[in-house]
């Protein structure tokens, strides 16, 4: 997925543009003085997002907090 990023003023001024994207299946990161402040994803992500974050507590894992990283790190390739 390519995300698109968008200053948190360009989010403001045309947030039915940004709004399409992410009904397209876009994510967009938005920026406030150059650093990153928020996403606005896809519903159909946020609900996969959560359910992988639970994968770890859901089977059982003793190590609830690695599971759940390395599971999110293969689904969304997160560097650490």
């Amino acid at each position: 997925m390519i995300d698109i990023t968008a200053t948190a003023t360009e989010m403001q001024n045309n947030f039915g543009r940004y709004l399409r994207l992410v009904m397209d299946g876009k994510e967009v990161i938005v920026t406030k003085n150059g650093k990153e402040v928020g996403r606005l994803i896809p519903r159909e992500a946020v609900v996969s997002y959560l359910t992988d974050s639970l994968t770890g507590i859901l089977s059982g894992s003793e190590d609830i907090s690695q599971a759940k990283a390395e599971g999110l790190r293969e689904k969304y390739e997160i560097i650490h």
